[in-house]
């Protein structure tokens, strides 16, 4: 809806320029996304992939000091079907972004939007792959998923999509740190819904408000990359039983 404006803005800071080549791609996956056959299947592979995080992480998520920060990531960077307002809201304030926003806050925004990306196609690819054989969406077991996720043809964005994982994590950290932030938040929720900037708004606030209250990132996030790292290697060799770690993990 809004490309054109992605395509028109005049980008000077490498930083810039790679978000501006991110949520082209993302405005483009999303069309094609949105008329594929297999949209609603993609919906309910995200949901049971949510789901098995919650499994395979499931002391972290209920662990007070980290459960609201791991709910942003499941619930809010991890909900295509429900994300289409604040995406085409991105892209409909990127020329004013990229000329307000620092280099670093930009950065940021682009490792959520790459992560987005490469999740989202990653489940269009599992759709497709249950697709062929056979497996209703709804149906999918763990025997069915590991047995799709080995005839991949995407295992090298698999392995980033981990460590993206960690890099946006401890950026995002860093990033709400910064008491302005929090101040520049409270002022603006105004001036957002004038502009019908809303959803967008809540979604940054959310955002700072759950990691702002976690103690220790740095351990939750080397924790959820070991662990997936783990799972990954589990399903590539066959184990039995991928989603169940050892209890040091």
């Amino acid at each position: 809806m809004y490309r054109e404006r992605l395509v028109g803005t005049d980008v000077r800071s490498e930083s810039a320029h790679r978000l501006q080549q991110l949520l082209l791609d993302y405005h483009d996956f999303r069309q094609h996304k949105v008329n594929h056959r297999l949209l609603d299947n993609t919906f309910v592979i995200a949901a049971w992939q949510a789901e098995r995080l919650k499994s395979t992480h499931l002391d972290l998520y209920q662990h007070p000091g980290y459960h609201e920060g791991l709910e942003f990531l499941l619930t809010d960077l991890y909900a295509p079907a429900s994300m289409t307002r604040r995406d085409d809201n991105i892209d409909r304030v990127f020329p004013k972004m990229v000329k307000w926003l620092p280099d670093q806050q930009l950065e940021v925004l682009a490792g959520l939007v790459e992560l987005n990306l490469i999740t989202q196609q990653l489940d269009l690819e599992l759709a497709e792959l249950f697709e062929e054989r056979n497996i209703p969406a709804r149906s999918v077991t763990t025997e069915h998923y590991c047995e799709a996720y080995r005839a991949s043809q995407k295992l090298e964005q698999r392995k980033k999509q981990v460590m993206l994982v960690g890099e946006v994590g401890q950026k995002l950290d860093r990033y709400v740190r910064n008491r302005t932030l929090g101040w520049l938040l409270s002022i603006s929720r105004t001036p957002a819904e004038m502009a019908d900037l809303s959803d967008l708004h809540n979604f940054l606030h959310r955002g700072y408000s759950a990691f702002r209250k976690m103690d220790k990132v740095d351990v939750l996030i080397d924790r959820l990359v070991t662990r997936e790292q783990r799972v990954m290697n589990n399903i590539l060799n066959g184990h039995p039983q991928p989603f169940t770690l050892p209890g040091d993990l």
